[in-house]
């Protein structure tokens, strides 16, 4: 149901999923293996697998913080890109990627829920996209030393509000790992 036109295709999109990144994000591990989980299904279906890296001042591209957590690694042609902002989009080559690719669903995993999923999120559905949020595939570190809620209340709240987004012409959906479809879920 995407707006973008030839778009059919489905791919998975981890953002994230960095050493420095989810280092004591809520429910980490159960995480990273959901996210493992869905990128096995993923590539069993042929679904493309999309990676995103975020480097910045404080997460310094090619440190050991900067790299992908151990358990999930990029398999030999599934893109990679590179990004400096929270929207995956903003000045990368996501959109590049994903035309090629034929994609007009994403189907979104990875961290921080708080900043650079919802920021994605936000990103992919205004450009078109459907997108469904991986809804226990998602973590945050704590900021209720800022005055954040608890991670759990971030990921709840981001789960609550994605579920009810809604555009013309293009569909938000937030599901659990085991009851992501790939194929075409129009």
């Amino acid at each position: 149901m995407t707006i973008l036109e030839n778009r059919p295709n489905t791919a998975v999109l981890v953002v994230d999923v960095q050493n420095g990144v989810v280092a004591g994000a809520h429910g980490r591990d159960t995480v990273v293996a959901n996210i493992a989980g869905l990128v096995e299904r993923a590539r069993a279906e042929g679904v493309p697998v999309v990676w995103v890296q975020h480097s910045d001042d404080e997460l310094t591209h090619g440190s050991e913080d900067w790299r992908i957590v151990p358990e999930l690694a990029p398999g030999d042609g599934e893109p990679l890109v590179e990004k400096k902002y929270g929207d995956a989009f903003e000045d990368t080559t996501l959109e590049k990627v994903l035309s090629e690719l034929g994609v007009g669903r994403l189907v979104i995993a990875g961290a921080e829920t708080d900043a650079c999923i919802r920021s994605t999120l936000h990103g992919a559905f205004t450009r078109g996209y459907d997108v469904t949020l991986v809804g226990d595939a998602h973590t945050a570190g704590d900021r209720t030393a800022w005055g954040a809620p608890t991670p759990t209340q971030v990921i709840a709240h981001t789960n609550l509000y994605w579920s009810f987004q809604r555009a013309p012409g293009r569909r938000a959906a937030v599901a659990e790992t085991k009851d992501i479809v790939l194929g075409d879920a129009r």
